[in-house]
């Protein structure tokens, strides 16, 4: 018997009852806290707010509470107050410890399923909060609670004091402030304000009549107060759907189309507008949750406004000159919408567990919207005119631009479906590890090609500035040059029989999409395009993530034979001051093309030494509103955003 064979015997001996770990209580989220919270990053670090938020959101869906306060220490901390009831701290009899500690102790434990306390809710399975106190070096529950104000301190997950009562009270709530775990959140532990504001403006819009305010203690005004917003909806979606709608081109029909009604025992809001843009704008919630992948809410309300809109149309004869047929696409072209539903019992399916799969929702969704819109084009003659007629537009530019693919598509067939002159792609097939940057012009782009690993690097210049899709129609993107290159040398294309707007992601050739583009106001300019055209025709490459930012360096800093690299002024400052005043050469790199071959590997090339930021969306509504924004037509919410936003910008005069 070989050497190997015994090993292998000796292990199968070895394995037995003994190796089976049964991990008990919080120590489950604490070995494995992705299972529970998406990840250890910057998402998932944010997402232990959104889980104590959910209990005092969950606390409003019920009728008893309707301000929520959420602040961000100074140590970087988060304290969620509300004035919702207050857990429970009696003596829980089956678990025999107080209900204030099985909620922040045991998983899968809450009101949340007993249905006579809480008939929908966002945080459904019961492991929210117990989790954020695993996850936390410190917890800190404080309720207000019959006159009596209780108090248990928690460590990771462990309680360090039982439920004291500390004092007397005359309101009521809970207040639950904790500190994430350095072990578990090796990345990050610093908590950005716009992630928390993004995500409490959204609950506003989608809970309205609920008070929602947020506090920044790190960041104090000349007068020595903090950073805080307030945040209330009273008209819930519609206000939404104007926020989203603010940037994005002229209305055509005047007023917010809206229904808040119940179907089938499913509580269903809808709020829709059209403008002129041609881009679509739906996004969709389940009990908060946003939707991401969709469902069967969303598929009943597009069923819904396709048949109602065709029937319309029909009807009216406004369809008769049109010599080809309308898809449900067209009906979409220029609406923002915002889809609400309200489920006790919902079933979450898809990749990220975000596509809503309850068949009976569809139904409900469709019935409702199909009366609510039904009766709204009949009583506004001149508003339903004006969507037919945006309606056919859009058609039409289908059509179009179903004939300049098709071209395209001919054209790369009959020539061999050969690559862009100018890309020199990479030897390796194995598109796991390849990557393609795609540079900003000629010069870095041949900085590049010399500078690069060939084995796994592709590179692909840009001529100047590609076309901004959000102010253009389809057609018009596939007759532009630089944008049917970048599809070629991808590989991929839009547009299947069962879908117009599907990418085939198999055919991607490379794993990564890098934009490198110059440290100045044209790169960032030519960056966003890029990044706009990537959200808008082929949101599938950010959603897998596959797209990323090169970051070139923006100084060197040089004295005798010592040189650094810098990314920010900070790092410049420090760095001059580790070498001291006298001799020192600082350069600013204000494009790619002034560092030499060897110098944009070590810095923005090498996967050992680079910094690359993978684009994601946390949010996808504020991520279109601010596309929107920035390469739309309207100036003066561009113009406000730039001043707002101007300190975290690096701009050249």
């Amino acid at each position: 018997m070989s050497t190997e064979q015994e090993k292998v015997m000796k292990h199968e001996e070895e394995y037995s009852a003994s190796n089976i770990q049964v991990l008990e209580g919080l120590e489950a989220v604490r070995k494995r806290p992705a299972m529970y919270i998406g990840d250890i990053g910057e998402k998932g670090l944010h997402h232990l707010v959104y889980e104590v938020v959910d209990n005092s959101i969950d606390e409003a869906l019920a009728g008893y509470c309707n301000d929520i306060y959420v602040t961000i220490n100074e140590d970087n901390s988060i304290s969620v107050k509300d004035n919702g009831r207050g857990i429970p701290t009696d003596w829980h009899e089956k678990e025999g410890k107080s209900a204030l500690e099985v909620v922040l102790t045991v998983l899968h434990a809450g009101g949340k399923f007993d249905k006579g306390s809480y008939k929908v809710s966002g945080g459904l399975h019961g492991v929210g909060v117990s989790c954020v106190n695993a996850l936390s070096t410190l917890l800190v529950a404080e309720i207000h609670r019959g006159g009596k104000i209780y108090k248990q301190t928690y460590s990771k997950g462990a309680p360090m004091s039982k439920v004291e009562i500390v004092g007397d009270c005359d309101d009521r709530g809970t207040t639950i402030t904790f500190k994430p775990d350095a072990e578990i959140f090796t990345l990050t532990q610093e908590y950005k304000y716009e992630i928390l504001a993004n995500r409490l403006r959204e609950l506003a819009f989608l809970n309205k009549g609920i008070h929602l305010t947020l506090t920044d203690k790190r960041v104090k005004d000349e007068e020595g107060n903090p950073l805080s917003d307030h945040f209330y909806s009273e008209y819930g979606l519609s206000e939404f759907v104007e926020y989203l709608d603010a940037t994005r081109g002229q209305k055509i029909i005047e007023n917010i189309i809206y229904l808040d009604t119940e179907e089938g025992g499913v509580p269903v809001e809808v709020a829709m507008q059209y403008n002129d843009s041609y881009s679509e704008n739906v996004h969709s919630y389940v009990n908060n949750i946003n939707t991401i992948e969709g469902g069967t809410h969303l598929t009943g309300f597009r069923h819904a406004l396709t048949r109602t809109l065709k029937k319309y149309a029909e009807d009216s004869g406004m369809l008769a000159k049109l010599k080809f047929d309308i898809s449900g696409d067209d009906f979409r072209e220029g609406l923002t919408a915002v889809i609400s539903v309200k489920v006790a019992e919902p079933q979450f399916e898809g990749q990220t567990k975000t596509k809503l799969g309850n068949d009976e929702v569809a139904g409900a969704v469709n019935r409702a919207m199909s009366a609510a819109l039904g009766h709204y084009l009949e009583e506004n003659p001149k508003d339903a005119k004006a969507i037919v007629q945006k309606v056919i537009l859009a058609a039409q530019a289908r059509h179009a631009a179903r004939n300049a693919r098709e071209a395209v598509q001919r054209k790369t067939v009959l020539s061999g479906a050969g690559l862009p002159g100018k890309l020199a792609d990479c030897t390796s097939r194995d598109r796991s590890i390849a990557e393609i940057f795609f540079v900003e012009g000629d010069s870095a782009g041949g900085t590049a090609k010399q500078g690069r690993d060939r084995n796994f690097q592709a590179i692909m210049p840009l001529r100047g500035k590609i076309l901004n899709v959000e102010k253009a129609q389809e057609h018009r993107m596939w007759e532009n040059e630089e944008i049917k290159n970048m599809f070629t040398a991808l590989g991929v294309s839009i547009g299947t029989a069962e879908d117009s707007k599907a990418l085939n992601l198999e055919k991607l050739r490379y794993d990564k999409i890098i934009i490198m583009t110059d440290a100045d106001v044209d790169g960032s300019h030519i960056a966003t395009l890029m990044l706009t055209f990537f959200f808008r025709k082929m949101k599938a490459l950010i959603e897998n993530g596959h797209i990323y930012i090169a970051t070139p360096p923006l100084y060197l800093v040089k004295k005798g034979k010592q040189e650094r690299y810098c990314w920010t002024d900070k790092e410049r400052d420090d760095i001059s001051a580790e070498f001291g005043s006298k001799g020192i050469h600082i350069q600013r790199y204000k494009g790619l093309g002034e560092m030499n071959a060897q110098q944009l590997w070590d810095t923005t090339m090498n996967p050992d030494t680079r910094i690359l930021r993978q684009v994601t969306v946390e949010n996808a509504a504020e991520a279109d509103r601010i596309f929107s924004m920035l390469m739309g037509d309207e100036v003066p919410p561009r113009r406000e955003f730039i001043e707002k936003n101007a300190h975290y910008a690096n701009i050249d005069a």
